[in-house]
């Protein structure tokens, strides 16, 4: 879901109960529950393992 900045991508910081995720775009930190984040996600833009 796109942030009010204006930015849609979002950079995963912290997985677990909660998901802890940085705006690409104006670097505002949100938490939310694995269950919302599990229904909000739509798609995986670029992974930190394809990097490695």
């Amino acid at each position: 879901k796109a942030h009010p900045c204006g930015s849609d991508e979002w950079e995963i910081t912290r997985t677990g109960m909660d998901f802890g995720m940085k705006c690409c775009g104006c670097g505002h930190f949100v938490m939310l529950a694995r269950t919302k984040f599990e229904k909000a996600a739509k798609a995986v833009v670029k992974s930190a393992e394809a990097e490695k």
